[in-house]
């Protein structure tokens, strides 16, 4: 749905742009954008708020762009969207960008200077599937359940499914999004195979070997989905957890900042050709964005109710403002009367979080090998070869260059870029199950696993 006539000052976005150095020396950055007017795509999730805001608070017209924002039904129409210039960038997922260039599905090349956020995602389960596990999970001083539940938990909820002839059934957005990948890699530190992909004969099923039937259902889709019994449980972005809770639907067992800190969520995404079309359009996007980044993350999340608010709207996410704000504001809940903090749950610009990190596509590019969707061995110079190719730091930091310059935020607020090498230290992720990951040596990260290929 398009957003109101009253909103249209038109809003324009960190589109991925495959600029390189010389190129970013090249082009003045006074230049005005190649193309002002813009329409956005989003998916009706928390974290499009960095598009509401760049737009709601004139950082979009600030940079010459007027721009419309517009939801989407689904992510593959999103990214058909974008491929074929119906949308000029979207708010996307950060695995469909890399499954793109690579072939995966649908073939175009992708690229992306801005990450929407990180954290920000749940696996909540049915109360049937809880009633059943709760009785093994620990609890804490005040009796209530100790989280993050580890999926071991599930296995007597699997043993009796199987002695009906069934099996648990999960719902995630996409086969490439973030959420099929932190789903898989819950359930396989649990001991849980999730089973994989054999596209070389012709299984995209990710079934094959499973324990749990993984499927796609769309995130506004997943509360009635499962209370209507066609899944058990499903992996998704806010608000569609804490729906699950004020209805009293499911509970979420495990965040996906407990399976991983800080990996790059959402990326604003563009296609490759567009960034080398408009490149100056893209450098101001990525400016506003940026900015949009800072305001929500500014003063320990002081702006974070009033971001909620905003993204309540129907034309936006349409969901109840408290149910956003669950999330938004710092605290999480996994029952009406059991509300936690979690000031990270969702972060949108501190740990330089929009900053595209080439180790974060890395992860997602061994995820995608881990569980078959690349369907052959690949040596460590392949994943970094993809990653530099979608991911492009250069622009990102030719935008914060202009910021600081013109005083509108401060070096203090980036990473220093004379050192930054775009890899995160490997300590700068934790994982649910102790691993560690190197982004310099994926091969040797996927050894570690007992469940998933490991070449």
């Amino acid at each position: 749905m398009t957003q109101p006539k009253r909103n249209t000052h038109r809003l324009l976005l960190a589109l991925g742009l495959s600029l390189s150095c010389s190129l970013s020396v090249s082009l003045p950055a006074s230049a005005a954008p190649e193309k002002p007017d813009l329409k956005l795509g989003f998916i009706k999730l928390t974290d499009m708020a960095p598009l509401a805001v760049a737009l709601e608070r004139g950082y979009f017209e600030d940079e010459g762009l007027y721009v419309q924002l517009e939801a989407q039904a689904n992510w593959k129409v999103l990214l058909d969207r974008v491929i074929d210039g119906q949308l000029d960038g979207a708010h996307m997922l950060a695995g469909q960008a890399l499954a793109a260039t690579i072939g995966i599905g649908t073939r175009a090349a992708m690229q992306t200077a801005f990450v929407m956020d990180l954290n920000g995602n749940a696996c909540t389960v049915s109360n049937a599937v809880w009633q059943q596990i709760a009785p093994q999970v620990a609890r804490n001083s005040e009796g209530k359940p100790q989280y993050p539940v580890t999926a071991d938990a599930l296995k007597p909820v699997l043993e009796n499914s199987a002695k009906q002839g069934k099996k648990l059934q999960f719902g995630m957005v996409f086969p490439v999004s973030s959420h099929n990948y932190e789903l898989r890699y819950w359930l396989a530190a649990g001991g849980v195979h999730p089973g994989f992909y054999a596209p070389e004969h012709g299984d995209n099923s990710g079934r094959l070997k499973a324990d749990v039937l993984l499927s796609v259902t769309p995130p506004p889709q997943m509360p009635a989905t499962m209370e209507a019994g066609t899944i058990d449980g499903y992996c998704v972005g806010e608000p569609w957890n804490q729906q699950a809770v004020l209805r009293d639907l499911g509970v979420p067992l495990v965040t996906n900042y407990d399976i991983h800190t800080n990996l790059a969520e959402k990326i604003f995404g563009v296609s490759q050709a567009w960034a080398e079309r408009y490149p100056q359009t893209h450098f101001h996007l990525v400016k506003a964005l940026i900015r949009a980044g800072h305001w929500l993350d500014a003063d320990n999340n002081a702006n974070r109710a009033a971001a909620a608010k905003l993204i309540s709207q129907p034309f936006y996410v349409g969901a109840d403002e408290k149910v956003i704000a669950n999330s938004m504001t710092g605290v999480f809940a996994y029952a009406r009367d059991d509300i936690r903090a979690t000031p990270d749950f969702n972060v949108f610009f501190r740990y330089h979080a929009t900053y595209p990190y080439y180790s974060d596509a890395v992860w997602y590019l061994s995820q995608m090998r881990r569980w078959g969707q690349i369907s052959s061995a690949k040596p460590d110079s392949w994943y970094q070869d993809i990653a530099k190719q979608v991911f492009q730091p250069a622009l990102y930091q030719r935008a914060a260059a202009a910021l600081i310059a013109e005083g509108k935020l401060t070096a203090a607020d980036f990473p220093d870029f004379t050192t930054e090498t775009g890899y995160r230290p490997p300590a700068a992720t934790r994982f649910i199950d102790g691993k560690q990951f190197d982004a310099t040596e994926p091969n040797a990260y996927l050894q570690q696993f007992a469940i998933g290929l490991t070449d």
